[in-house]
């Protein structure tokens, strides 16, 4: 059973991923956050970036795209064959109201036909494995159902499933049911995400579904990234660490950016959840919100107390 680390945009870019590798540990794969090639084929420059081997030289990721037109898709995964990747994964799960309204993402569920259609000229033309990660549903965790045949018809490599509807965005409890159907009926391997934020949370998900293929960890490995290693026996962790680890992010960072200002929105993104190990700090989490300046978070992050563990 593999311990993966789900993609999320705008925070677990290369950097961070190579950074996490090799201060933490613990995570079995790590994914890139969603590259969307447009209908004309075009890759934008910062999912070039995120995809480069000399990028990924640290951890391999396996390289997610949200796309709906099969043709942008087919030629995308040439390239990634150029660049030595051999399996690509499908974003059906993201809820934005902006990939959403492009019937993208989650906004391809309450379009099935669209959907089928674009799984069989993907499948029938694809010569590179393909994962699919989902939401159960656009409006109900009723439409899982018919979901799950579709996906049955195809020979996914595994199927990561989010049991959640896009509605819920990422509230409320999961649909454990639902993922019942898929742990009984799924012929693809599947992976299970939604949260776990605690060693305590994987081990209620792996009791509930001990032969899963893996485990996808987001939100909760942003708010603990020692989490992979926590659940491996390994040490909790410490504030030294978190404040370590966001040092030799700066400095990474900024020399990619060459911005303290732009360093500092992306560690701000970071914090926002890291702050969630801090409840009683909201002093803290008011500068770390509001602050413009690198300088001002980094040393509002060194006046954190010690976790109390």
């Amino acid at each position: 059973m593999k311990l993966t680390f789900a993609p999320m945009e705008g925070i677990t870019s290369y950097i961070y991923r190579n950074t996490h590798a090799e201060y933490f540990g613990g995570c079995d794969e790590y994914y890139t956050p969603f590259i969307s090639p447009s209908d004309n084929s075009k890759i934008g420059r910062k999912g070039f970036k995120d995809m480069l081997p000399e990028n990924n030289s640290v951890v391999k990721p396996v390289v997610q795209t949200l796309t709906n037109n099969s043709v942008s898709f087919l030629k995308f995964t040439e390239k990634l064959k150029e660049y030595g990747y051999a399996e690509v994964n499908i974003n059906l799960g993201c809820p934005s109201g902006t990939v959403v309204g492009k019937k993208r993402g989650s906004g391809l569920l309450r379009e099935p036909w669209i959907l089928e259609k674009f799984l069989d000229e993907i499948f029938s033309e694809c010569d590179i494995e393909i994962s699919l990660k989902t939401r159960i549903g656009f409006d109900s965790p009723d439409e899982f159902d018919d979901l799950l045949k579709l996906y049955n018809k195809y020979p996914v490599k595994e199927l990561i499933i989010h049991p959640r509807c896009r509605v819920d965005f990422y509230n409320g409890e999961p649909y454990y049911e639902a993922f019942d159907k898929a742990y009984d009926d799924s012929k693809a391997p599947l992976g299970y995400n939604g949260n776990i934020f605690s060693a305590d949370d994987y081990k209620k998900i792996l009791g509930k579904y001990p032969n899963v293929n893996s485990i996808m960890i987001g939100r909760g490995a942003v708010t603990n990234p020692a989490i992979f290693r926590e659940i491996k026996g390994g040490k909790k962790i410490t504030t030294e660490e978190m404040v370590e680890f966001t040092e030799i992010l700066a400095g990474r960072y900024n020399a990619i950016l060459s911005s303290d200002h732009f360093t500092m929105h992306k560690l701000k993104e970071i914090w926002i959840y890291m702050m969630e190990n801090f409840p009683k700090e909201e002093k803290i989490l008011k500068t770390v919100r509001r602050t413009d300046k690198l300088s001002e978070l980094l040393h509002a992050v060194h006046s954190l107390p010690q976790l109390e563990r």
